[in-house]
């Protein structure tokens, strides 16, 4: 015999006037109630965003970033209040005769440089980011204190929270051919350092590639036995090189030394760092920041983002980029700086 199952009634709701919420709705409710953040609040996918960006400008061949297995790690053996510190930037002094370079400039591939310099950190420096790929539309490149920190160091040393900075701070080259970088760039910092007695080293980033130019520098630098940390705001790219140490800060390219015009920002995004230098256990430790951006993630999805520009504006784009590449190889090829295996030599403009 069957058993025979009966379904309870199911009685309509009498919802009156009341309609019930959209998907779109109830998800916005349920991130308001819950604290939960929205499903695009999340760090940048640099690496995926800038391959499409060049497909979608008609180059058929991404740029391919470095990527190791193995990273090496050198243990802090004393207290930063003894060390010489090292600071690193991809920041480039400003160059009267090579255009626009302050707040609101476009990408100037003729600020660029390909030769890593020196500058000498008791006195101030004229800084500044127009060479590279930053996010132009949510910074507006105004205070060189978030991408170039030698202030608050001098600051941290003066107070005793480090030893003393050593005498000379390092100009990195965002150069595209990783094999220039390893063989030619970090070879000449590395030694540098070394003259300047440097016993730990705080490295800043600003664009795409500047964050894999100094994560290779770290590597290499650690591997020499100077601990490292990387400063920035693209953390796939340094965690897909591979570094020991990265304090990871949440915000639009050049800003990896904290807010614009905020300083309380810029200080404890150092001390951050400091203490990440301090307080690592092991190679691949990546510590986020805590401090936010602003209430709304949406400045997220613009950068580099091909689903937010028109196929008149990438047209613009690709001519701009190949006027720009022009200018930088002019500049490679009087510094006798070889190109990239797919002969790129410069950052791909942005929107």
């Amino acid at each position: 015999m069957k058993a025979v199952i009966k379904v309870k009634e199911v009685k309509e709701v009498n919802m009156g006037s009341k309609q019930l919420p959209s998907v779109e709705e109830a998800n916005a409710e349920s991130f308001k109630d819950d604290g939960m953040a929205h499903a695009d609040d999340v760090p940048v996918p640099y690496m995926q965003r800038t391959r499409d960006w060049y497909l979608a400008l008609g180059y058929n061949n991404p740029y391919r970033y470095s990527h190791y297995a193995q990273v090496p790690f050198t243990a802090l053996e004393k207290p930063l209040s003894e060390c010489t510190v090292a600071l690193l930037t991809t920041a480039a002094p400003y160059q009267p005769d090579k255009g626009p370079q302050g707040p609101g400039a476009a990408y100037n591939a003729a600020a660029k440089f390909y030769v890593p310099y020196v500058g000498d950190t008791s006195v101030d420096h004229d800084l500044r980011i127009s060479h590279v790929g930053i996010d132009r539309k949510h910074t507006s490149m105004e205070d060189a204190r978030s991408w170039f920190p030698l202030a608050a160091m001098r600051e941290m040393a003066a107070e005793g929270r480090i030893g003393k900075l050593a005498s000379r701070f390092h100009g990195v080259p965002t150069n595209r051919s990783q094999r220039h970088t390893i063989e030619e760039d970090i070879p000449l910092i590395l030694q540098r350092c070394k003259e300047d007695g440097v016993d730990v080293a705080v490295l800043v980033a600003n664009c795409p590639i500047c964050h894999q130019s100094m994560s290779l520098t770290a590597r290499a630098l650690e591997a020499a036995g100077i601990p490292t940390v990387v400063m920035g705001c693209a953390k796939d790219i340094v965690e897909y090189v591979g570094v020991p140490r990265f304090l990871f800060s949440d915000f639009p390219l050049g800003n990896g030394a904290g807010k614009p015009h905020d300083t309380q920002s810029q200080r404890e995004t150092l001390e951050l760092a400091l203490r990440v230098l301090e307080t690592a256990p092991a190679a691949r430790t990546t510590v986020q920041s805590p401090q936010v951006w602003s209430e709304s993630h949406e400045w997220k999805l613009d950068y580099s983002n091909v689903a937010r520009v028109s196929a008149e504006e990438l047209a613009r784009l690709r001519a701009d980029n190949d006027k720009a590449k022009d200018t930088a190889k002019a500049i490679r090829e009087k510094d006798a700086v070889p190109a990239a295996p797919d002969g790129s030599v410069a950052a791909i403009t942005q929107a």
